[in-house]
């Protein structure tokens, strides 16, 4: 057995996530609340990703343990992102117009306690068949418009290599598509599924990307760094997108350090999302001015290449909006020469004025 099926076989749920908490002496009350919530949205955290936990609700702790706040949210929505509304077929999305979301998989290798899409990942109810795999296939074919297709989930890297590629080798085949993107965790969560043959056969359809998902330094280990030079090495552009969470990563020191380990990685940063209104995760999300904190404290202090779009994905289907501080303060005009001029402000605060033609 594949080392990454081991680990995955091996995951811990609801019914037995006590086992793997021993170490940090949780009451009696806290065993019951996590298996609580794990009853409602669903747990599993496996071997590796749980050792990754330095202390009970660090970063790692609070993306993958159950919390009691989960059932509290009253707030959330189940689908704050009208998926279901821009599906044409079930598990595709079609909310851009050159491009789909094409859902292949409704399995983690961990299930994130913040997902969009908790209402349908890791339940058995929803799992993705094969004739549903093919009707989305059906509908890119014939919608010449879509030159862009993405595979998510749950994380596609959860299909066995000859699954994927059939996949792959199905959407390759239709000629108006240009590119393929996968999203996937797994470089992060599950780094052993990234193999050399996985990287052969991906290597294949190229041109190929990948985004995957990185939130916090203590998730970058050898492991996650040898997974991700395999993908660049197989020739793959490497991408992250992370969620803005608080108590894990709302924080521009953390931020820093993560964008910049990621470069190194052959990573680029690419998106910061505000954390969804998704029912069950209200205690994650942030004020926004935290986030445009964030980016304030990358933009002109680190790389250009560290520093992601800061977005939110619209309540309602209205995709992604990008914010930014403000570097543009206004414009003023010379009533002599009819001249216009506008201000900047630099990221150190200075100002200074640039001439329009």
């Amino acid at each position: 057995m594949d080392a990454w099926k081991k680990l995955l076989a091996e995951s811990y749920d609801e019914k037995n996530i006590e086992k793997a908490l021993t170490k940090f002496h949780l009451s009696t009350k806290e065993i019951e609340e996590i298996k609580k919530v794990g009853a409602a949205y669903p747990l599993r955290v496996n071997p590796y990703y749980l050792g990754l936990i330095k202390k009970k609700g660090d970063a790692v702790w609070k993306q993958c343990i159950a919390d009691e706040q989960e059932l509290k949210d009253t707030e959330g929505l189940s689908d704050p992102l009208h998926e279901e509304e821009q599906s044409p077929v079930p598990g595709l999305i079609h909310r851009y117009p050159d491009r789909v979301l094409f859902l292949c998989s409704n399995q983690c290798s961990m299930y994130c306690r913040f997902c969009t899409r908790k209402r349908r990942v890791g339940h058995p109810d929803r799992e993705i068949s094969l004739s549903q795999i093919m009707k989305g296939i059906d509908y890119i074919k014939n919608h010449k418009e879509i030159r862009d297709v993405i595979l998510s989930g749950g994380d596609p890297l959860m299909l066995s290599n000859d699954k994927l590629e059939f996949i792959l080798k199905q959407i390759r085949a239709i000629k108006h598509v240009q590119i393929i993107r996968i999203g996937t965790r797994m470089p992060c969560a599950l780094p052993q599924r990234i193999t050399k043959k996985l990287c052969r056969m991906l290597a294949k359809y190229h041109p190929l990307y990948i985004n995957t998902h990185f939130n916090h330094p203590q998730e970058i280990t050898k492991e996650s760094i040898n997974a991700c030079s395999m993908l660049a090495d197989a020739g793959i552009a490497l991408g992250n997108q992370s969620v803005l969470l608080k108590g894990v990563n709302d924080n521009p020191k953390i931020m820093k350090e993560l964008v910049q380990k990621l470069l190194i990685m052959r990573i680029k940063p690419y998106y910061l999302y505000q954390a969804d209104i998704v029912k069950g995760t209200r205690h994650f999300r942030t004020e926004i001015s935290k986030g445009l904190e964030i980016i304030h404290s990358l933009q002109g202090f680190t790389s250009g290449m560290a520093v992601p779009h800061y977005v939110i994905d619209a309540p309602g289907g209205g995709g992604k909006i990008p914010l930014l501080p403000t570097y543009l303060i206004g414009e003023k005009k010379d009533r002599k020469s009819g001249k216009t001029t506008i201000v900047l402000k630099n990221y150190e605060g200075k100002t200074y004025e640039y001439p329009l033609p």
